[in-house]
Formats: structure tokens, C-alpha cells, sequence
């Protein structure tokens, strides 16, 4: 029996994820905070110059620059996720359309069409005036018990 090895993280997608969560973080906000509280208090010091002013401009784009490709990198693999996450519940769902696994890679026209069915299903709800006539606790129910049938093994007679 083979065993399965995990394959190994890349460093940059490690980096840029830890990198994402601390900088996504209360103290991390703090610290930029005191950062420009502490530029902003020197100003008088410095008779807020241009070097002055310089220097935290210079330090904000620097920083703005390569947190955009930092934030893009793990937003992509979020997205990723996200969309295969959904694509395995489509396709697990014998009542979804298959045509919605890899909807992301329709062209916008493609997904205008597709918008406009769920606009007409929308629009068909908006009609029941009480909730509980489009969705009902026996209507879950069901949809339990017929899951649960359908995943359970056929017995052999």
C-alpha cells in the first residue's frame, strides 16, 4: 500500500500567507498606526521637510507595492479554493446544472444568460408572499431523507 506524502509548500505562498494573516491583524494595525503617529510627531523636529515628508512617503509605497502581490497571491489560492469547493457541491447535487462546475471560465455573455434564469427564479419566489410556502421545514426534510437514500448501499437479495 502506497502512502500518501503530502507535496511541499512552496516558500512564497507560506510567506505570503503568514504575511497576509499578520498584517490582517488588530496589532499589526496598531503598529502602523504608532508608526505614522510617531512620523507625524517628529514633523516639528525636522520643520517637516521634504526629506521629512519624503521619508514616509517612500516607506508607504514601498510597502503598498509589494503587499498588493502579497494580498493578490493568497487571494488567488482563496479563490481557488472557494471555486472548488463549490464546484464539488454542484457537482454532488443531482438537481444542480453541471454546466455551473467552472462557471469562473464562461465569458461575461455566457454568465448573463445564466444571470437572467436566476433573475426568472427570482422572480417566481418574489411571487409566494409568505416565506414558509417556499421553504418549509417538511420540504428540508425531505431533501435529508433523500440524500441519506442515496447514499446508503444497495443489499443484495
Amino acid at each position: 500500500m502506497e502512502t500518501h506524502t503530502p507535496p511541499k509548500k512552496n516558500f512564497f505562498e507560506d510567506f505570503s500567507a503568514k504575511v497576509t494573516k499578520m498584517t490582517g491583524s488588530t496589532p499589526a494595525f496598531l503598529i502602523a498606526l504608532a508608526l505614522v503617529l510617531i512620523w507625524l510627531f517628529t514633523g516639528p523636529m525636522f520643520d517637516f521637510s521634504e526629506t521629512w515628508q519624503l521619508v514616509i512617503n517612500t516607506g508607504t509605497t514601498i510597502i503598498t507595492f509589494l503587499m498588493v502581490f502579497l494580498i493578490q497571491k493568497s487571494q488567488n489560492k482563496d479563490s481557488l479554493a472557494i471555486q472548488l469547493k463549490l464546484n464539488e457541491l454542484v457537482a454532488a447535487n443531482e438537481y444542480t446544472s453541471n454546466r455551473l462546475v467552472s462557471v469562473e471560465d464562461m465569458t461575461e455573455e455566457e454568465l448573463k444568460v445564466i444571470q437572467k434564469y436566476y433573475k426568472k427564479l427570482s422572480q417566481y419566489s418574489k411571487r409566494e408572499t409568505n416565506l414558509r410556502e417556499s421553504h418549509s421545514i417538511d420540504e428540508a426534510e425531505q431533501n435529508h431523507e433523500f440524500k441519506l437514500d442515496k447514499t446508503k448501499p444497495e443489499k443484495k437479495e
